[in-house]
């Protein structure tokens, strides 16, 4: 089995009394971060070296264990070594360490026990120098036995610099970061500033990875400016989605009273703010909040379309129809990594359909919708041929 083991004992250098661990980061806490990583790369077990037990980590624990996984909290690597099973494979976080996901899952795949470093002319101030002309990079790989080894040395020794001399001494193996991952973020932060920047970032490449040009032109820079601040000021994911959906409802009211430009405008904002409850929910590992604003998202814009061409005849109607019947299956059709920058989606077809009744075009607006989804979906098809 795999476990984390995650470090909660240093203070950030710009707010004294509170630990680094705890710190806002990517719409929830560093260590929830940490911990998110670790679990996606396999772990079922994570365990916490604490120096002391605040309101914000244990608020962060708790939060954790809604995972699915085994949380424990000890202050010694003894302790550490009683709450691991004796043939558990260690993955090592270090206090502070950013990270990507696909850093730290190729690391847990190492069979014995690894360090993960960086050239020293290229290593930052917080990291280690190990000897060899490399720093340590802040990830490690080991057997469980090695906390015994590390139990044996003083007890006044900080544990994480203790662990890497033992890792390093019993000549781990070495692997080295790759430049692009530096420059993707990899680093360890203990200054509270920098740290947002670092979480802005994660939240920046959250989006980009998203091939959607909607996603990347119109989401990604205001999730990039709201999503920490909703989550510095604590507002939980139910309380943003739930606002989203308000402002749904209230648009699609509106639509079906004859309003459509405020209508659709309302509605249009609704799907920004139930994609930005949907990051938050991503990072904060809320899976049903995830699955709901999900379905929002597309059906929001279906009903509004709907809603759009039965106020104009039955031309506009039948238009609407074909955008939601060739959108709906475009999207069932679209495999995993296959869809491609300039394809439709929900929200981008709602971007149409709004642009053009601002323009005074509602009819036209519906056409283009419609041509939208009937080349996404050729296209669809068109790949899922070339992949059969």
């Amino acid at each position: 089995m795999l476990a984390g083991l995650l470090f909660a004992t240093r203070e950030a250098h710009d707010r004294p009394g509170t630990l680094t661990a705890t710190l806002p980061f990517a719409a929830a806490t560093l260590i929830e971060y940490q911990a998110r990583t670790a679990i996606a790369a396999g772990a079922s077990q994570i365990v916490v070296i604490v120096s002391r037990l605040t309101p914000e980590l244990i608020g962060a624990l708790a939060r954790i264990g809604k995972r699915g996984v085994a949380v424990d909290a000890v202050r010694s690597a003894g302790d550490a070594l009683g709450k691991l099973h004796p043939l558990a494979r260690v993955l090592v976080i270090a206090d502070g360490l950013v990270t990507t996901e696909s850093v730290v899952s190729a690391l847990a795949e190492e069979r014995d026990d690894t360090l993960l470093v960086v050239p020293e002319q290229a290593a930052n101030g917080e990291f280690e120098r190990i000897g060899g002309g490399v720093a340590w990079a802040g990830l490690a790989r080991m057997d469980a036995r090695r906390l015994g080894e590390a139990a044996a040395m003083p007890a006044d020794y900080d544990l994480q610099s203790t662990l890497l001399h033992v890792l390093a001494q019993a000549r781990a193996e070495r692997v080295e970061l790759a430049p692009e991952q530096t420059r993707q973020g990899h680093g360890i932060e203990h200054r509270a500033a920098l740290l947002e920047q670092r979480g802005r970032a994660v939240l920046a490449a959250s989006m980009a990875a998203r091939p959607s040009w909607f996603d990347r032109t119109v989401l990604r820079p205001i999730a990039r400016l709201a999503v920490p601040e909703i989550a510095r000021r604590g507002v939980a994911t139910l309380a943003v989605a739930g606002a989203g959906g308000a402002v749904g409802v209230v648009g699609l009211a509106a639509l079906y009273s004859g309003w459509r430009v405020s209508g659709l405008l309302a509605v249009l904002l609704a799907v920004i703010v139930a994609e930005l409850a949907g990051a938050l929910a991503m990072f904060r590992d809320e899976a049903a909040v995830e699955r709901g604003v999900r379905v929002a998202v597309l059906g929001a814009p279906a009903v509004a379309a709907l809603l759009l061409g039965q106020g104009l005849g039955s031309a506009a109607l039948l238009l609407a129809v074909q955008l939601l019947v060739a959108g709906a299956i475009a999207e069932r059709a679209t495999r995993p990594g296959a869809r491609r920058t300039w394809w439709g989606s929900a929200p981008a077809y709602l971007l149409v359909l709004t642009i053009g009744v601002v323009l005074g075009v509602p009819v036209a607006a519906l056409a283009a919708g419609a041509a939208y989804a009937s080349a996404t979906l050729a296209a669809a098809v068109e790949a899922l041929r070339q992949q059969a």
